[in-house]
């Protein structure tokens, strides 16, 4: 539930994770370590304690060195600093190619192009801190890396293989858990996943551009093959990458290599009002003011100039028209209730149960709210779908105010903002006005541990 579940999605959801599913980036290589141990080395480093080295003294038996964790690669003989041929970037980035690029190589890597590549690294002692040997090769957005990698993998060019020695201030300097100092790779890349080429109009719309009537500037880049245009409540099937006016890319599904799917009434408004414009086939550069897509919440800022290929449109029922914005949205009114924590509330239909959800119920309900000014911000009866969420995991105001309800009852309340998001940014702020109507009580069993 997008306004109410404290742990869920933002209440505008952004377009990264609903069109996408809320992909996780791929972090640096060796992040995926599982051996990277006390500073930066694969295995125990503690020192013996003054008891256990005078023992160990005084039997004269050495201690057993502990034993590295995870594969083990033999290490290059260079491993302890770069050779004299190897060359050196102006940040400290020292490289060598080791196998050449073929010939059609093609163009090297971009900083918006993901990767796919097998490695290893190692710590300057010697010891594999991580490997893709035993393992398939591992893909990532080069974006979203050490700063060495992401240098390093802008030098190379499909099938080349280059060892990398990286200098701390490139690596994971006192990143906890990662390896340290240091850091020798041994790269080979695969595959180039391209990116899509910043637009030359990233700036700003042409004078050839459209505009819809909420402010959206699109113009068509390649007509599509379909004539039905999807209505603002369908689901449709996308490819899309965007930037922000300034030239950089912030999302693309082409460099996922997976199309996204998603209902056009949850995502940002421009996309809800931009995409019904096209058909399928279409190809679309989209101008988004930041009134339409992600200001004061999360999410990249200012306009978002996008461009998106519908590939297919599934109709979806239309959903039912909005509740109407009560007539005492600014204030509880006298005959209203109020607990001692300072939620207000007045039952506008009597239920027919009795039993009453604890906080450890998960309940089933429809909700529509809005802010004091009355602009509705959240309701499950235009998604046409109820929310079935744990009583103990909302906002306090919705924990408090359900549990005095029962089946099928309809209340109104007034949920201080201390109760509420207590203007957390990226929520609705100040006081909340919430008509609920509780569905269901569906108790929660308890654990047996």
């Amino acid at each position: 539930m997008r306004a109410v579940l404290s742990v869920s999605r933002t209440l505008s959801l952004t377009l990264l994770c609903l069109a996408i599913g809320c992909d996780k980036p791929a972090d640096a290589p060796p992040a995926t370590a599982a051996n990277a141990g006390k500073d930066g080395k694969a295995y125990d480093t503690k020192a013996p304690s003054p008891d256990a080295a005078n023992a160990a003294t005084a039997t004269k038996t050495p201690p057993k060195p502990a034993k590295p964790k995870g594969k083990q690669v033999p290490p290059p003989e260079t491993v302890t600093a770069p050779p004299a041929d190897a060359k050196k970037t102006a940040s400290g980035l020292a490289y060598k190619v080791l196998e050449p690029a073929p010939a059609d190589a093609g163009d090297p890597v971009g900083p918006n192009d993901s990767v796919k590549v097998e490695y290893t690294g190692w710590t300057t002692d010697g010891v594999t801190f991580d490997t893709t040997q035993g393992r398939a090769a591992t893909t990532f957005k080069v974006s979203q890396v050490i700063p060495g990698w992401t240098e390093g993998m802008q030098l190379m060019h499909k099938g080349e293989k280059m060892r990398f020695w990286i200098p701390e201030e490139l690596a994971y300097k006192g990143r906890k858990g990662r390896p340290q100092g240091m850091l020798v790779f041994d790269v080979e890349l695969i595959e180039i996943i391209a990116a899509p080429k910043t637009p030359k109009d990233v700036a700003a719309p042409p004078a050839d551009a459209s505009k819809t009537e909420g402010g959206v500037s699109y113009k068509v880049l390649s007509k599509g093959t379909g004539t039905k245009h999807p209505d603002k409540w369908d689901k449709v099937t996308v490819n899309y990458t965007g930037w922000t006016t300034d030239g950089k890319m912030f999302d693309s599904s082409i460099t996922r290599g997976k199309p996204a799917t998603f209902p056009l009434n949850r995502v940002v408004p421009g996309w809800t009002e931009g995409i019904p414009t096209m058909v399928v086939g279409e190809k679309t550069r989209f101008w988004i003011p930041e009134e339409l897509a992600y200001k004061d919440k999360p999410g990249p800022q200012g306009t978002l100039v996008f461009d998106v290929e519908l590939i297919s449109i599934e109709d979806q029922p239309e959903p039912p028209p909005p509740p109407k914005t009560p007539e005492d949205v600014a204030a509880a009114p006298a005959d209203a209730t109020k607990t001692d924590s300072g939620l207000a509330y007045k039952v506008l239909q009597p239920g027919k149960g009795t039993k009453k959800p604890t906080k450890e119920s998960t309940v089933t309900v429809h909700y529509s709210g809005w802010t004091t000014d009355g602009k509705m911000f959240d309701s499950s009866i235009t998604r046409g779908k109820p929310a079935t969420f744990p009583l103990g995991r909302v906002i306090p105001g919705w924990t408090e105010g359900l549990q005095l309800m029962v089946a099928g009852e309809k209340t109104r309340f007034w949920i201080p903002k201390e109760l509420a998001y207590n203007d957390r940014p990226g929520k609705p702020a100040g006081m909340l006005v919430f008509d609920v109507e509780l569905i269901e009580i569906d108790a929660k069993p308890k654990s047996p541990h």
